[in-house]
C-alpha cells in the first residue's frame, strides 16, 4: 500500500509529486518527454499567464484538445489558478462546440486549429465572429460574454488567437508569489472539472467534480491496481472522459507514475507504445483490445512490462483484453462520471474468477446498495435491483439545478439507473442498464444476461440485445449478432442454444445477423443501442 498523498487539490498534488520526484519522467508524447519538474514549471508558467488574462476563482478554462501534454498543462494550470477545467470532446461537431461554449461560458479556450478532420477554430469563429478582429486577450462577444481569450497550440498564427508558445514565453504581470497566494486559496471542495456526459436528457449534462474527491477517489482506484512510482499508463482513452481525467490521471499521478499519451487510438501505434515504452497499466475498452489482439504486429510484441489496468465488459471481454495486452492483473470496474469515474473496483490480486464476474467492492468512502426500481425499497444481498451510491458524488450538474435534484434520492444517494447485485461478501455485480431493461409479458429481462449466453456460443463474435415493441407482450428481446470469421450458425440454432440456457421469456424472439461495420456506433466506437433498437423496430 502506498502512502496517501497529503495534498487535496490537483495543483497541490502535482507540486507534491514534483517535489518528491522532479527528475522522474511524467509525460511521454511522440518525441516529447517531460519530467515532473519540467511539467510543474510549464504548469506554473501557464497558471501565471491565465491570471494575467483575468482568470479568477471559479472561472472556466475550456480545453478542446486531444490527449497531449498541453491538455495536462492546461488542466493543472487552471486548477492552480482556482479555475474550473471544462473538458470538451474532440469528437464534437460545430453545433456541439457552440452549445458547450454557450453553456459553460469559459473565460479562456485552449484549442488547436483542427484534429482528425474536425476544424475547431472555424467552429469557434462561427459562434464568436468577433474573435477575428479582437486584440488577443481583449475579446468581447455577445454570445460568449465571459470569454476573453482563445489560445491555440498551433505554430501557425490565427487572427485574434493567442499562440500557446507566446503565452508561455511572455513574462506575465503575475509573479510566482501572486500565484502561490491564489493557489493557497483553492479548497478541496472547489470544483475542478466539468465533464459533459450524455444521459437521459436531450442535451449533455455538465458533471462537476471537486478537487478533494478527484484526488482521494483517484488514489483509491490506484490502490486497487497496486500502482507504484514505477508504473506507466498508456492513455488513448480521451482525457475529456472521466475515465481519463477523473480516473487514470489522479490514480497514476497520486502514485508518482508516468503517462504515455496517444492522441487518437490506432492499434499499431498503440502496440508500439505499450511495448517500447514498457507500459504496465492499460486503460481501454474491449473494442480497442480486440483491435490490438487482431493486429498483425501483435505476435512479435511481448508487452513484457504490462501488468494491470482497468476495463469494462463481460467476462469474455475481460479475458480477451488480458490476452490482448498481457495484463494478467486487469481490474474490473463499476461507476459513472457522477461517482468520480469509479465507485467499485476489483483488486488486482483478486482471483481471476472474481475479476471476471464482479466489479469488486466499493472503494473507501463509497457505499453501494440496491433498491426495488419501482418502490425505492432497499433489497437484501443477492437480489437484483437498482444501484444507489453514497460517498464521493458530484456536487451537481453545471447550471442545471432541476437535473441535479432529480439525480439524487431523499437520502442523498445517487440514482444510477443501473441494475446490479450486492453479494453477501460485499462485492457488486453489474447486470445492465435499467433503461435497457426489457419488460416482456410482465417479466423483466436484463439484456446483458442474454448477451453473455450468446457470446458463450463458439460461433458468436459480438451480440447485442434490445427490447422492441410487441402487441402481445408489450416488448420482446431481439438480438443482433456478428459471427466469428469463418464460423456459421443459423438463427434457429442460436435460439435453441439460448433455450437450453435461459428461461423461455429471456430467449430472443428474433435473431438477426450483422457485420461489425453494420452496427451503429458512437464516435468513440461504442455500439449505440438506442439506434440499434430503432433499426430493429423498423
Amino acid at each position: 500500500m502506498s502512502a496517501r498523498p497529503r495534498s487535496r487539490t490537483l495543483g497541490g498534488l502535482l507540486d507534491e509529486i514534483a517535489g518528491a520526484r522532479p527528475r522522474a519522467e511524467a509525460v511521454v508524447y511522440r518525441g516529447e518527454r517531460l519530467t515532473y519538474g519540467q511539467l510543474q514549471a510549464r504548469v506554473d508558467a501557464l497558471a501565471r499567464a491565465l491570471l494575467a488574462l483575468g482568470v479568477r476563482h471559479g472561472d472556466r478554462v475550456a480545453l478542446l484538445l486531444p490527449n497531449r501534454p498541453e491538455w495536462l498543462i492546461g488542466a493543472f494550470a487552471a486548477a492552480k489558478a482556482g479555475a474550473i477545467t471544462v473538458a470538451i470532446s474532440t469528437f464534437s461537431t460545430p453545433r456541439e462546440i457552440a452549445w458547450t461554449l454557450e453553456h459553460a461560458q469559459p473565460r479562456v479556450v485552449v484549442t488547436l486549429e483542427a484534429f482528425r478532420g474536425r476544424e475547431y477554430l472555424s467552429a469557434i469563429h462561427a459562434v464568436c465572429p468577433e474573435l477575428a478582429s479582437a486584440a488577443p486577450g481583449a475579446l468581447r462577444s455577445p454570445r460568449l460574454p465571459e470569454l476573453r481569450a482563445v489560445v491555440s497550440i498551433d505554430e501557425r498564427r490565427h487572427d485574434g488567437v493567442i499562440p500557446w508558445a507566446r503565452l508561455l514565453e511572455d513574462t506575465p504581470t503575475v509573479n510566482a508569489t501572486a500565484l502561490a497566494v491564489t493557489q493557497a486559496a483553492v479548497s478541496p471542495t472547489d470544483v475542478a472539472l466539468v465533464l459533459y456526459t450524455s444521459g437521459s436528457t436531450a442535451t449533455p449534462k455538465g458533471v462537476t467534480l471537486a478537487h478533494g474527491g478527484v484526488v482521494a477517489n483517484g488514489f483509491d482506484i490506484g490502490e486497487r491496481m497496486h500502482l507504484t512510482e514505477r508504473d506507466r499508463v498508456w492513455l488513448a482513452v480521451p482525457l475529456f472522459w472521466s475515465f481519463g481525467s477523473a480516473n487514470a490521471l489522479p490514480a497514476v499521478l497520486s502514485h508518482g507514475g508516468g503517462f504515455v499519451l496517444q492522441d487518437s487510438f490506432e492499434p499499431g501505434e498503440a502496440l508500439a507504445l505499450l511495448d517500447d515504452e514498457r507500459c504496465s497499466v492499460y486503460y481501454g475498452m474491449a473494442n480497442m483490445a480486440r483491435a490490438i489482439l487482431e493486429h498483425p504486429d501483435r505476435p512479435r510484441r511481448a508487452l513484457a512490462a504490462m501488468r494491470t489496468g482497468l476495463t469494462i465488459g463481460l467476462p469474455e471481454d475481460m479475458e480477451m483484453t488480458m490476452e490482448a495486452v498481457n495484463a494478467r492483473e486487469l481490474c474490473n470496474v463499476y461507476g459513472a462520471t457522477e461517482t468520480y469515474g469509479n465507485c467499485a473496483v476489483t483488486d488486482a490480486h483478486d482471483s481471476r474468477e472474481l475479476r471476471l464476474t464482479t466489479q469488486g467492492r466499493p472503494l473507501p468512502g463509497m457505499e453501494m446498495y440496491v433498491v426495488d426500481p419501482a418502490t425505492g425499497t432497499a433489497l437484501p444481498p443477492g437480489e437484483v435491483g437498482e444501484f444507489r451510491v453514497k460517498g464521493y458524488l458530484t456536487p451537481g450538474y453545471y447550471r442545471e439545478p432541476e437535473q441535479t435534484r432529480a439525480a439524487f434520492d431523499a437520502e442523498g444517494a445517487f440514482i444510477t439507473g443501473d441494475l446490479g447485485v450486492v453479494r453477501e461478501d460485499g462485492r457488486v455485480s453489474f447486470r445492465g442498464r435499467l433503461k435497457e431493461l426489457i419488460k416482456t409479458g410482465g417479466a423483466n429481462v436484463a439484456p446483458l444476461e442474454v448477451e453473455a449466453v450468446l457470446l458463450s456460443h463458439p460461433a458468436v463474435q459480438q451480440a447485442y440485445v434490445v427490447g422492441v415493441a410487441d402487441r402481445a407482450r408489450g416488448e420482446v428481446g431481439v438480438a443482433a449478432v456478428e459471427l466469428r470469421p469463418g464460423a456459421s450458425a443459423t438463427a434457429e440454432a442460436l435460439t435453441a442454444f439460448c433455450r437450453e440456457r435461459l428461461a423461455s421469456y429471456k430467449v430472443p424472439a428474433r435473431i438477426v445477423f450483422r457485420t461489425a461495420e453494420q452496427f451503429p456506433r458512437t464516435a468513440t466506437g461504442k455500439v449505440q443501442k438506442p439506434r440499434l433498437r430503432e433499426e430493429l423496430e423498423r
